[in-house]
Formats: structure tokens, sequence, C-alpha cells
């Protein structure tokens, strides 16, 4: 039986992942300059693949018999490129932290199909910090 502090943690990635791919979309949009017209398109792929961790871990929360929530966490889209990606590595650094934490969870009470789940997620979310790091020339 799972328990409800994993199902707390699973609604509280939903709404890091609603809030992200709004953050990055509109980081999409409002991208400015030589450098932000070169990756607008990251921004939106990343925006979308967001979306559908969302929605997968939704999915998962719902067949747990929980309710995901519609509200995201605090968007910051940031002023300028370098700002937009500093908060873009917070975000995903705070990702990685708490899905290994879910990860964890997951194995100690037994939902190896939640644990597999976020595994593969996490692999998504190295992948954006990697990116957001190399971007801003961490």
């Amino acid at each position: 039986m799972t328990g409800n502090k994993l199902m707390e943690m699973l609604n509280m990635a939903v709404a890091r992942e609603l809030q992200v791919s709004i953050q990055y979309m509109w980081q999409n949009v409002e991208a400015k300059g030589i450098r932000g017209v070169m990756v607008r398109g990251i921004f939106r792929k990343t925006a979308i693949t967001e979306m559908l961790h969302a929605e997968t871990i939704a999915d998962r929360l719902v067949f747990m018999g929980g309710k995901p929530t519609t509200k995201p966490d605090m968007i910051t889209v940031g002023e300028n490129f370098d700002e937009m990606l500093s908060e873009d590595i917070k975000s995903e650094e705070e990702a990685v932290k708490i899905y290994r934490e879910i990860i964890v969870l997951a194995d100690n009470e037994g939902d190896i199909v939640t644990r597999k789940l976020f595994e593969n997620i996490l692999v998504d979310e190295e992948k954006h910090l990697d990116d957001f790091r190399t971007l801003l020339g961490d």
C-alpha cells in the first residue's frame, strides 16, 4: 500500500512540472537577442517534455487514489537570458533532488512502478540540467 507521503511528493512533482513547463514556454516566447533566438527551440522542447512529465505523474497519482494539483509552483521567467538559465538550473537541481527522494521512498514502499517512472523522468531532468548549464557556460 502506498503511503500518504509518497502521494504528497508526487503532487509536489506535478506542481513543479507544471511550473517549469510554463516557465520554459514563456522563456521561449520572451527570449531576446542572438543568444535567445538561438535557444528558443530548446526552451520550447523542454517545456513540452515537462508537461508530458506532469501528465504522466498525474496519471500515476490518480491510479494510486490521489488527486493531482492544478496549481504550479511559483514561475520565474527571468529578465534576461542569463537570469532565465540561472532560474532553470535552480529548478532542475531541485527536481533532481526531489525525484531522487521519491525514488528512494517508492522503493522503500515496494512501489516498483513509481520508482521506475521517476528513474525515467530523472534521466530527462539531468539532461535538462546539463543543457541549461552548458547554455549558461557553467
